[in-house]
């Protein structure tokens, strides 16, 4: 290979390790299956052969839409191995949407998972004059077997093939979900993702081993789902997929994973359910419950400060875990022992419940234009509100005026087909401009206060983040969603929707009154904040927002444009008749 650093050393490498744990686990007939590296390496090779059988060659651009599973990931691999660019599309992308990446991608084919997806890409194949094979996961079989006669017949040509990917070639493009405007195709190279999924090697201290088990539902169209696959094979940790993300509960419970990344969401629905059963609880299981969190929040007090656990301390730990913290743990498994959150903000709160669950959460923070990530916490250095350390590698500052700038071999090669844009966020010596605001503490650590783009400056010219106000109405039970108002508005407002299954208990407990509900979360969220930077008015919504709706993303972030176009009426009822 012409450089060491690509994606084909990266399978190469750890198929020639070898391991007597499989290296992945996938459900099939309603059990999970081991995979084994043998197994898994010739798939990959008759997949690439396949390929080269089929014309595919170094350069040309090809579409996986399909959900997080193991195909995915084989696929993925035997692109990297032949150079040709992969360009993943969202299972859950509209056929508009998909049109589009594979359009501007030029993509000469694409993979798809089952009918739906075959009819969604019919639906527009006309407006694809380049994609030449539409591929299924049914007819993959067919694909390999023709890959091995292609071998049979040409047994040097995939070792060629690989022999001319460079590690400055790109091995993806990798369409940022975006809160306005269409997506943009950041182009990453294979050492981008070479280097970022072996930064585990030079950290102190590794988050997952050889001996772990990761549960991945994060879609694989996603950058922070791609590291995780692109990382399982380099470290050795098995990782078993979960196709659906309303099932990511009743696959815990059946995988017993030891890991667990996610987005905010799924660790707020859990706080959630968590806090309700504790609230429920009568008599002696509420005062243990309550005083397993006291005990459970000093433990994690004193490992913040790095303090030492006092014997009688260490002892009622041992004890609350028992009796709480591991029936909790029963719910998700049974062996987690860590968790990893981006993507997007997560509540202090929720950080603090499951630190005292002895649950840790790690929070990161990165963009795909830095090919997944800039910081995290770790186990041997965190901070509870912050994003933690830069990686090894990771140059950081601010610019003047917050922004945070990173500059590392990870950062992107720029938009495909955008150099303007480029020019926005990469600087000549390769500063990449996040768009976030920030603070660095002495000790290195970085708090993200805020998206660049999404602070509200009020009439009264007054700067707000709204996402720390969001992120506290989210930590109620009640609270499903909300955004906050108040750009060039003369004062803040929220949008608010609530949970459906909490309500219905809280009615049940003798609830009538959903405004004073509100209202109450409402001061609570105002109480310790300057007056201008307090709501004022709120409005409940009728539903929750949806995906469906395009009012979030696929990783389930606000598109806020969308909503306050969707929900404008209701915005201007927040403003109306008051000064």
């Amino acid at each position: 290979m012409s450089g060491t650093r690509t994606i084909g050393a990266l399978w190469r490498n750890a198929a020639a390790r070898g391991s007597t744990r499989p290296p992945y686990l996938a459900e099939r007939d309603g059990s999970w299956v081991e995979v084994s590296w043998p197994e898994a390496e010739r798939r990959v090779d008759d997949i690439a052969n396949g390929l080269l059988a089929l014309g595919v060659r170094k350069g040309d651009a090809f579409g996986i839409l399909a959900s997080t599973s193991l195909e995915w990931c084989l696929f993925d691999f035997a692109l990297g191995l032949i150079g040709a660019i992969g360009a993943p599309v969202y299972a859950n992308s509209s056929a508009r949407d998909a049109a589009y990446v594979l359009g501007h991608a030029e993509a000469v084919g694409v993979l798809v998972e089952d009918d739906e997806q075959l009819v969604k890409i019919g639906s527009v194949r006309a407006e694809l004059p380049r994609l030449e094979h539409l591929l299924t996961f049914a007819g993959l079989p067919e694909l390999e077997a023709r890959g091995r006669g292609f071998a049979a017949g040409n047994p040097k040509a995939l070792a060629e093939a690989e022999a001319h990917v460079d590690e400055e070639e790109l091995f993806t493009y990798i369409y940022t979900s975006g809160t306005t405007g269409p997506p943009k195709g950041c182009m990453i190279r294979h050492r981008n993702y070479f280097e970022m999924a072996t930064v585990v090697d030079k950290m102190e201290q590794r988050f997952v081993g050889p001996e772990d088990t990761l549960l991945l539902y994060l879609p694989l169209a996603h950058n922070y789902g791609r590291l995780i696959h692109l990382q399982a094979i380099h470290v050795g940790y098995t990782l078993a997929f979960c196709r659906d993300p309303l099932r990511v509960g009743e696959a815990l419970r059946a995988v017993r994973p030891t890991t667990f990344p996610s987005v905010p969401r799924v660790y707020e629905k859990i706080h959630t359910a968590v806090v309700a059963g504790f609230d429920d609880a009568h008599g002696p299981s509420r005062s243990i419950g309550q005083w397993a969190l006291r005990v459970g929040r000093e433990v994690s007090r004193r490992r913040q400060a790095r303090e030492a656990i006092p014997p009688l301390l260490a002892l009622q730990h041992r004890i609350a875990d028992r009796l709480v913290y591991s029936k909790v743990r029963a719910r998700l498994g049974g062996r987690l022992r860590l968790a990893n959150s981006g993507g997007a903000p997560l509540s202090r709160d929720v950080m603090e419940l499951f630190a005292a669950l002895d649950l840790p959460i790690y929070e990161g923070y990165g963009l795909t234009e830095c090919t997944t990530a800039c910081s995290v916490n770790r186990p041997d250095a965190f901070k509870f509100g912050s994003v933690g350390l830069p990686l090894p590698g990771v140059e950081v500052r601010l610019a003047e005026d917050g922004e945070l700038e990173m500059r590392s071999e990870t950062v992107f090669a720029g938009y495909y087909k955008d150099p303007e844009a480029t020019r926005e966020v990469l600087s000549d010596d390769g500063w990449l401009r996040t768009g976030d605001i920030a603070e660095i503490d002495t000790d290195g650590f970085i708090t993200i206060t805020d998206r660049k783009k999404d602070i509200l400056v009020t009439a009264g010219g007054k700067n707000i983040a709204p996402q720390n106000l969001e992120n506290d109405l989210k930590s109620s039970r009640y609270v499903s969603q909300a955004i906050v108002l108040g750009d060039r508005r003369p004062y803040v407002a929220a949008l608010i929707t609530l949970d459906p299954a909490e309500v219905a208990k809280w009615r049940d407990e003798g609830g009538n009154d959903t405004d004073a509900l509100v209202q109450g979360i409402v001061d609570e969220v105002n109480e310790h904040r300057s007056r201008y930077e307090q709501i004022r008015r709120f409005e409940v919504l009728p539903r929750d927002f949806s995906a469906e709706e395009g009012e979030i993303t696929p990783t389930l972030k606000l598109r806020r444009r969308v909503v306050q176009e969707h929900f404008a009426d209701a915005i201007e009822r927040l403003y109306s008749d008051r000064s």
